[in-house]
């Protein structure tokens, strides 16, 4: 009996210990995997924050051109700003990055914007325009690391792909009015070439700059800023080589059976 009672005793040593579970942190790229829909669009929000903020910034490609030319339009630039950081900082809160660092930048950028938006003077829209390009840069760096420490791709990370596009776009579309600020008549353009370059002309350099098309009639003219008209060429580029071939990567790979 006691001979029987140790083998017992033994065989529940080896028994594996039950593991305990521990709650995953919902994130930008697996929050559609989440099969607990709550109705309303706030919900929305907080599964898919990244469709929410490439659809937020495509809107804003066609709103920004009625926005330019007037008080009431700089007004509702600023505010539209506003909510645009507000998604921003949601999908940089979706992702293992620290969210800290996020509303530490997205702070400043939108009391200046509120500033603008109250007082109707572009004075600050350097300094805002400063913030803002460096949290758009550190959100896209955030979705870029969430998409390669993810082995599935879902639809938020098709979502989160094109967020990344806009927000690299955005964030040196921000950086030229820095440098346009810094550094008067570092662009010019085909019309009225002397004078400064609206938002939506630096923003259409970006994106003609980013995906490579060389469609834009606005031109970099001092040195520093064809250097960062380089610089951003050669991110439009990584982003193609790096980020979608990865998921291409990733969908045939999954298409390939085991053997």
């Amino acid at each position: 009996m006691c001979e029987f009672r140790s083998i017992a005793g033994d065989a529940r040593k080896d028994l594996p210990k039950p593991r305990r579970h521990t709650p995953k942190r919902s994130t930008c790229v697996d929050a559609i995997r989440s099969r607990s829909y709550d109705p309303g669009v706030a919900s929305f929000v907080r599964r898919e924050p990244c469709a929410v903020l490439l659809g937020a910034q495509l809107a804003g490609v066609l709103l920004y051109p009625f926005m330019e030319g007037s008080d009431a339009g700089r007004a509702l630039f600023s505010l539209f700003g506003i909510a645009v950081l507000g998604l921003v900082v949601l999908a940089v809160q979706a992702t293992p990055a620290l969210t800290w660092v996020a509303i530490l930048v997205g702070i400043p950028a939108t009391i200046l914007l509120l500033v603008q938006a109250v007082t109707g003077d572009d004075a600050l829209l350097p300094y805002s325009s400063a913030f803002e390009a460096v949290l758009y840069f550190y959100a896209a760096g955030a979705l870029i690391r969430q998409i390669v420490e993810d082995h599935v791709v879902t639809r938020d990370e098709l979502f989160a792909v094109g967020a990344i596009f806009t927000l690299v776009a955005w964030a040196f579309a921000y950086t030229f009015t820095v440098c346009q600020a810094i550094e008067p008549g570092s662009f010019t353009a085909a019309v009225d070439a002397s004078s400064d370059r609206s938002w939506m002309e630096l923003l259409f350099l970006s994106f003609t700059v980013l995906s490579s098309t060389g469609l834009s009639d606005v031109v970099p003219v001092e040195p520093f800023a064809r250097s960062l008209v380089m610089i951003e060429q050669v991110a439009g580029l990584a982003f193609i080589a790096g980020v979608v071939s990865y998921l291409v990567a990733l969908t045939v790979v999954r298409q390939i059976p085991r053997s």
